[in-house]
């Protein structure tokens, strides 16, 4: 079923806007995914060689994707939105192929709930989760930004409706941050916070690289050139730059050299040929980084907004330890 701001063409005043959503099998996901490709993503099975990055959305999905990737290409950073694509794949927007054919070591990205995500005790699983009123803004701005979504104007306050009640971009922030918590201790999950992430950047990339394989955290304990690349070409300020500069380059190329080139999986040529990509101009079809900022939400929450998420986060986290999580953020 899809969710689309009056597609009838008169305005209703009497409605907020809502973004356009589809509900596929339980679960809410962008209009501009094909249900067929999400669906088929439910059927991967993971490899013992996976790496999976899983987050809600907005709660630090592409710093960690580019830091993993600048570990593995020894602090190069991605040279186009293509490569970005490929070699760290969003299984429910692209499909399983694109993660069988990925070029190895590389990281598969998913926002799916611990019970519906491709699971093996022999592949590993980064966790990253940001506290829900930043996620919440950020969640907001992306969506407002981006054109497939056709929610450009829309209100934070309609917004926060949506949110607050899970009605969102793959449901209820709760529901997954939960789901993967349970399984923090696990020996193949690494679990940590976005807050964490902005606080001890260096401390926290040389975790990933310990998961990731001794290898690796052999050479950024090592090798003080590697390590600062891979700071570098996975900051803010480079990433702001240069991946939103590639999603533009991707935007005007046409349409017939992606649908020709049988090196890209279809889950991706048929995304890029969806007929919810803007007009070929200088606007990123997709805007991944905007701030990266801690407390953003207090230029937006008002103070019912505030005093009701927080009502929520208690009922939701009690008994865990996520209340303590984020005591100076909130």
């Amino acid at each position: 079923m899809s969710i689309s701001p009056n597609d009838a063409g008169e305005p209703n005043t009497q409605k907020p806007k809502i973004p356009f959503y589809q509900d596929v099998d339980g679960l809410r996901i962008p209009g501009l995914f094909s249900p067929e490709v999400y669906k088929s993503a439910l059927t991967y099975k993971a490899r013992p060689d996976d790496l999976f990055i899983v987050t809600y959305p907005k709660c630090g999905t592409t710093w960690v994707q580019n830091i993993v990737a600048c570990i593995f290409r020894d602090g190069k950073p991605f040279q186009s939105a293509l490569e970005f694509f490929m070699e760290t794949p969003f299984l429910e927007m692209t499909g399983p192929e694109t993660a069988e054919c990925m070029k190895r070591p590389g990281a598969i990205k998913t926002h799916l709930p611990f019970h519906l995500a491709p699971w093996s005790p022999a592949a590993k699983y980064i966790f990253v989760a940001r506290n829900p009123k930043d996620c919440c803004v950020s969640l907001y701005k992306f969506t407002e930004s981006m054109p497939g979504y056709r929610f450009e104007g829309g209100e934070f306050d309609d917004f926060f409706e949506l949110f607050i009640n899970g009605e969102v971009d793959f449901g209820d922030y709760f529901d997954i941050i939960l789901s993967w918590y349970e399984h923090r201790n696990d020996p193949n999950v690494l679990f940590f916070t976005y807050e964490q992430l902005k606080k001890d950047t260096k401390p926290c990339i040389l975790k990933i690289g310990e998961f990731i394989g001794s290898p690796y955290k052999e050479k950024l304990r090592n090798d003080e050139k590697y390590l600062n690349d891979v700071i570098l070409h996975s900051s803010f300020s480079f990433m702001k730059e240069h991946m939103n500069n590639y999603m533009i380059e991707l935007n005007k190329m046409p349409k017939d050299i992606i649908l020709n080139n049988h090196d890209i999986p279809s889950g991706i040529r048929n995304l890029f040929l969806n007929e919810s990509q803007p007009s070929k101009d200088d606007t990123p079809w997709i805007t991944y980084v905007r701030k990266g900022v801690v407390g953003d939400w207090r230029n937006y929450f008002s103070p019912s907004q505030n005093a009701r998420l927080e009502e929520k986060f208690r009922e939701r986290a009690a008994g865990t330890d996520l209340l303590n999580l984020w005591k100076d953020y909130m």
